[in-house]
C-alpha cells in the first residue's frame, strides 16, 4: 500500500534531526539509513493498512500522519496524531507480525522508510537506540492511559486533554505560546471520543476564554498551565 501513487525523492536531511537518532554515533545512524527511501504523499493517503506485514519503519520528515483503527461496530478510532520527526511502524517490525493499525496522511507529507532489518540491527548494536525505543513506547502508553482515565470526565476536560496531548507530542513554542495543527473537528472528535458538535462547542468556549487562539492551519495555546488546570 505504501508504494502506491508515490514517487521516490532525494534523501531529506531532516531524518538526522529525528529525536530517535540524537546522541547516537554518526556511523551507526548512517548505516541504519543507508537504504532510506523518501517519498512525498498527498493528504488523505493511506500509508499502511492494518494486517500489512511490517517490512519497514517510517520517519515523518514533513507533515502529519493519523494512526487509526476501528472498533467492533466498525467506527473509526484515532489512536494518535504524529508529526515531524516522529516514528511509526516499529512494533510490527520488532515482533515480525502484521500491523495492528492504519496510518493515513492528514496533510501533504514526506516520509522516510528504512528496512525493518536495518532498524533492528541498530537496536541490537546500539544500547542507546534500545533505550530510545523503550522511552518512546513508555510515553505513548502513558498517553493512552491518561486518555482512558479521562473517558468518564466532562467534555471540556476531554477536549483540553486532547489539545495538551497534541502539544506535548508536536507542539512548537513561539511568542504566542505553543502551536499545534488546527486539526479538523472530526479528528479531535475521534481522539477525544466526543461528538463532533460537542468538540466544536467546547473549542468555541475555550477560544472565548482566551485559552486557545485559532487561525487557518494553526491552533495556539497561550498558557499551557491554564489549559492543564481544566483537567486537574
Amino acid at each position: 500500500m505504501d508504494d502506491q501513487h508515490t514517487a521516490p525523492t532525494s534523501v531529506n536531511p531532516s531524518i538526522y534531526l529525528a529525536p530517535f537518532f540524537q546522541g547516537l554515533p554518526a556511523t551507526a545512524v548512517e548505516k541504519a539509513i543507508a537504504h532510506l527511501v523518501t517519498r512525498s504523499h498527498p493528504a488523505n493517503q493511506v500509508i499502511l493498512l492494518e494486517n500489512d506485514w511490517g517490512n519497514s519503519v517510517y520517519f515523518i520528515l514533513e507533515g502529519w500522519v493519523k494512526i487509526r483503527t476501528y472498533n467492533i461496530d466498525g467506527k473509526e478510532v484515532t489512536l494518535n496524531i504524529l508529526g515531524k520527526a516522529e516514528i511509526f511502524g516499529e512494533m510490527a517490525a520488532l515482533d515480525e507480525a502484521p500491523r495492528s493499525t492504519d496510518a493515513i496522511t492528514l496533510t501533504p507529507t514526506t516520509i522516510g522508510s528504512v528496512p525493518a532489518q536495518d532498524f533492528i540491527t541498530l537496536i541490537q548494536t546500539e544500547p542507546l537506540a534500545g533505550i530510545r525505543l523503550a522511552q518512546l513506547m513508555a510515553r505513548r502508553l502513558r498517553q493512552v492511559n491518561r486518555r482512558l482515565r479521562l473517558r468518564e470526565s466532562d467534555s471540556v476536560s476531554r477536549v483540553a486533554d486532547t489539545l495538551l496531548f497534541l502539544a506535548e507530542g508536536q507542539g512548537i513554542q513561539d511568542e504566542a505560546g505553543i502551536q499545534i495543527p488546527n486539526l479538523p473537528h472530526r479528528e479531535l472528535s475521534s481522539l477525544s471520543g466526543l461528538a463532533r458538535e460537542t468538540v466544536t462547542r467546547v473549542l468555541t468556549k475555550l477560544e472565548k476564554k482566551g485559552l486557545i487562539l485559532r487561525q487557518h492551519q494553526i491552533l495556539s495555546i497561550p498558557d499551557f498551565k491554564a489549559l492543564e488546570r481544566l483537567i486537574m
